[in-house]
């Protein structure tokens, strides 16, 4: 059931289905470290790689499997390996790829570990790492204006929800050399088409909007089939950053309600973003589908929906920030995002804090800035918490409880 003709919300149910002998309606969970073999020639066969036989679920898992076919026929890609979390997708992509002496271009905007990876670790083991402003397309040409193993970008970013064209700049890298590797996590597969848009591989956190329901940790590498097997497989298969068998097959139940969620998670998020827009203790805000969102043109023909998330900048720095986030009743602060229940975090001092505060400001992340995952509740009486909590931030409400 991965047929290219059948549409998203059909593959999101039925890709990748594998049945048993027994014939269940629900994808089996094979809950099971290893497997058996009919004889020693038939072991002997299989670590050869002369036959097909599961070995250890380290290396594969008929669970994981159905995951890894339903994400490849929903992404359109040839070929995914799923792992234990998103960072270890990122941690895997990447390592597999470089080695001693290669340079790698990536956007500034980054998830805080992705930073880490690119500014601190790939350094140490001999990579050149070069940072540039994702939406300005000139410091891209400069950066790849000579040889590049590997770019490295997200769009939208988290948590600025900055654009990066991802056609252009991928045309600069093929010219380069190197490998375009594309965090969606933010678009997630329904809203945005990477491989489409000329990059070659595709990373996710599962746990977010595939799961999206607080549940399990993982992660996801989708690319060419060749790339997979020959430069990804044998580094996840000695490394371990395997899923389990139930993480997997709790996102495969994630993922029959994805299309759901995210339609409705946007409708309320668009709302919620004009809300937040008309509000005077709200400096800034930030959705890709608004027309002053500076790369709204960019965004709406990169994706097909304006996301699940909403940025914006709560005036009075960060002590008002902390009020609203305190006073919020209904919506949680967590550092998660993507989930069915709507989710506020502080960047400056969260997801963002180890970047530093030059970076921080490079990238517009203020002691104000707001990120807010828009979950599944009714979006009135997410309007109404926020409006209560922006209530108790402002400074006329501080003196009034100063009296």
């Amino acid at each position: 059931m991965t047929r290219s003709t059948y549409r998203p919300a059909t593959l999101l149910v039925r890709g990748g289905l594998d049945r048993t002998n027994h014939a269940e309606t629900a994808e089996a969970l094979f809950l099971t470290s290893g497997f058996v073999y009919d004889d020693a020639a038939q072991a002997e066969a299989t670590f050869k790689g002369e036959i097909s036989h599961y070995q250890y679920s380290r290396f594969g898992n008929p669970t994981v499997a159905m995951l890894e076919a339903r994400l490849a026929a929903l992404e359109g890609a040839e070929a995914c390996r799923v792992t234990a979390t998103g960072m270890a997708a990122v941690h895997a992509a990447m390592l597999s790829h470089l080695k001693t002496g290669d340079r790698v271009v990536a956007s500034r905007a980054l998830f805080g570990s992705c930073h880490w990876i690119v500014s601190t670790l790939l350094p140490r083991y001999g990579i050149e790492s070069v940072f540039v402003d994702g939406a300005d397309l000139a410091q891209w040409k400069e950066a790849l204006s000579r040889p590049a193993a590997m770019v490295l970008l997200e769009s939208p970013s988290n948590p600025m929800l900055e654009m990066v064209d991802i056609a252009a700049v991928s045309k600069l890298a093929h010219a380069a050399g190197a490998l375009v590797v594309v965090d969606n996590v933010f678009a997630t597969p329904l809203l945005q088409k990477p491989f489409e848009l000329g990059a070659d591989v595709v990373v996710y956190s599962c746990t977010k909007h595939m799961d999206g329901q607080g549940r399990v940790l993982g992660g996801a590498v989708l690319g060419r089939q060749k790339w997979v097997d020959e430069v990804l497989q044998p580094f996840i298969r000695n490394t371990g950053p395997s899923l389990s068998p139930f993480n997997a097959w709790v996102i495969l139940k994630g993922l029959e309600t994805l299309k759901l969620r995210v339609d409705q998670m946007c409708r309320n998020a668009a709302a919620v973003a004009d809300f937040l827009a008309e509000r005077l203790e709200v400096s800034r805000v930030l959705y890709p589908f608004r027309p002053d969102h500076p790369q709204q043109a960019l965004a709406m023909r990169q994706m097909s929906g304006g996301g699940t998330l909403v940025t914006f900048e709560v005036r009075g720095g960060k002590e008002a920030c902390f009020r609203f986030l305190d006073a919020l009743r209904l919506v949680d602060v967590s550092n998660n995002l993507g989930d069915s229940k709507s989710l506020v975090t502080h960047p400056a001092t969260t997801t963002h804090m180890r970047i530093g505060e030059e970076e921080r400001a490079r990238l517009g992340i203020t002691e104000g800035t707001v990120r807010l995952s828009v979950g599944l509740e009714d979006v009135a009486d997410l309007i109404e918490d926020l409006a209560q909590a922006l209530d108790a931030a402002a400074p006329s409400h501080e003196a009034r409880a100063a009296e």
